[in-house]
């Protein structure tokens, strides 16, 4: 009867136990859901600059001095490239406005239709469907508030980025002990732990580095034939187009074939033909040639779950989705990987 009243306390008292883990990490998790994005960039940038800290441990045996530098040139590397990008940005956005107003006009897309009368019915139903016109001088007043856009949201960016390095130092600082932490607490052997922790690793470069790599080279080589063709704002579409690669069910092209369509309905025939043959040629297979020489195995994922990983995470993360897809998934496919050969161990064993 003892021993009955004693199983039940302690099942009631588990069941607590469970009930308040299950509260408390609710309430951690609306806790730390203002600083999500601070928190998945600063531990990105812990796997990526981890080997720098390593090195600059090794000549300065005080961790905290060595995570302040690691940070400082952090710092330096990611934040001024990117303010002088937003600052050409900015300038080219307000500049490209009047430009593309003058390009593209109701005028302008009538002598086109009159230029090509075998397309004239079709770009006539494209036109009174979306009107075309409109629609380009909505994206060029679009690209003039965007400077007031990135303006007002400067300050919010301003703390996230302080907060991104704020938690960075910590995290270098005292990565040993949140790894043995997160050891312990793991239902996993060291060399099961270990696995993980590769492939985690292993994610976040292929992921960072591989696609930012190959989304700068086809948005640098966009801008490149750009400027190298007259057209407006060529830094502008050039980052876009860099950005747009990032997504894989977009793509570069979502700029330059509209943009070499209308060159051609212009008559600049050389001008649309040099575009369309560059951005499928160079732009478009530089990403296939590129990536897996910078990746290689290192994702180890089949480009379906890559697609479903990335544009899964931007839709339900945002921003940090880009990261955390991929994460996730490959985090979930090593902890199959795990269970499968326990099974298999315990149904040989038996």
């Amino acid at each position: 009867m003892l021993v009955s009243r004693s199983l039940t306390r302690q099942a009631i008292s588990n069941i607590a136990l469970a009930l308040g883990l299950a509260l408390g990490a609710v309430l951690c998790y609306l806790l730390a859901a203002p600083f999500v994005a601070a928190i998945v960039w600063s531990a990105t940038l812990a796997v990526l600059f981890s080997p720098l800290d390593a090195r600059i441990g090794k000549k300065i045996r005080f961790p905290g001095l060595s995570a302040a530098a690691t940070v400082a040139i952090t710092a330096i590397i990611v934040v001024a490239p990117a303010i002088l990008v937003a600052g050409t940005l900015l300038n080219e956005a307000v500049r490209s406005t009047a430009v593309i107003n003058a390009l593209i006009d109701a005028q302008s897309w009538t002598r086109a239709m009159e230029a090509h009368p075998r397309l004239a019915p079709v770009l006539q139903w494209i036109n009174e469907r979306l009107d075309i016109p409109d629609l380009v001088k909505a994206l060029a007043s679009w690209l003039a508030g965007w400077s007031g856009s990135v303006v007002s949201a400067s300050f919010s960016g301003v703390v996230s980025l302080f907060l991104t390095f704020y938690f960075l130092f910590y995290l270098l600082r005292d990565r040993s002990e949140a790894v043995a932490v997160i050891r312990q607490n793991l239902p996993l052997s060291e060399s099961e732990f270990a696995r993980v922790a590769d492939r985690v690793v292993d994610t976040i470069f292929a992921t960072v580095l591989g696609t930012a790599a190959v989304a700068a080279l086809q948005g640098g080589l966009g801008g490149a034939m750009f400027w190298w063709l007259g057209l407006p704002a060529p830094v502008l579409w050039g980052v876009l187009m860099g950005l747009l690669a990032i997504v894989p069910f977009l793509g570069a092209f979502v700029i330059w074939a509209p943009t070499a369509a209308f060159l051609a309905l212009s008559g600049n025939y050389s001008s649309a033909i040099i575009l369309a043959v560059w951005g499928t040629i160079v732009v478009g297979l530089v990403d296939n040639v590129v990536y897996p020489i910078l990746v290689g195995n290192k994702l180890k994922m089949h480009t379906v779950l890559s697609f479903i990983a990335v544009v899964g995470g931007l839709m339900l993360l945002g921003a940090p989705g880009v990261v955390l897809g991929p994460l996730i998934v490959a985090v979930s496919l090593t902890l199959i990987e795990i269970w499968r050969q326990r099974t298999v161990g315990r149904v040989e064993v038996a």
